[in-house]
């Protein structure tokens, strides 16, 4: 039985569709970037596929990394959600904004830009250094 919301009934939820490695992995970051680049790779001509088959015109990607994101299957994939402007689910809109203070967003950018620079770090030593660039 559909889903109800007080709108159309969602029934989308059981039309999307999962890009999943076949090697495994547990989560996102465990997972190679080459497998990631390799998923991604697919993913406009899966989701084209997708969009045609539901007669759909958007779609949502989501990945559930962790309990608290709601991964309950502990194996790397992609959602491929497809989407209609009546299909109630959520926009981006849909949670309220809580803005950052000017320091505060220094500091996370700060904090993010120190652990891009360790992981950086990690992956040269490993040989597999990226070209990502930290401003």
């Amino acid at each position: 039985m559909p889903l109800h919301f007080g709108c159309k009934p969602v029934v989308f939820w059981v039309r999307h569709s999962l890009v999943i490695p076949k090697s495994h992995f547990t989560s996102l970051q465990e997972t190679p970037s080459s497998v990631v680049a390799a998923m991604s790779s697919k993913l406009p001509l899966i989701s084209s596929a997708v969009m045609k088959a539901t007669g759909c015109d958007s779609f949502n990607l989501l990945v559930n990394n962790g309990a608290a994101a709601g991964q309950v299957i502990y194996h790397t994939h992609i959602h491929i959600i497809p989407r209609k402007a009546s299909d109630c689910l959520w926009t981006s809109e849909s949670l309220s904004r809580c803005p950052l203070k000017s320091d505060d967003a220094q500091k996370l950018a700060d904090g993010i830009r120190e652990n891009l620079s360790i992981s950086n770090n990690i992956e040269d030593r490993k040989g597999q250094g990226s070209s990502l660039i930290v401003n």
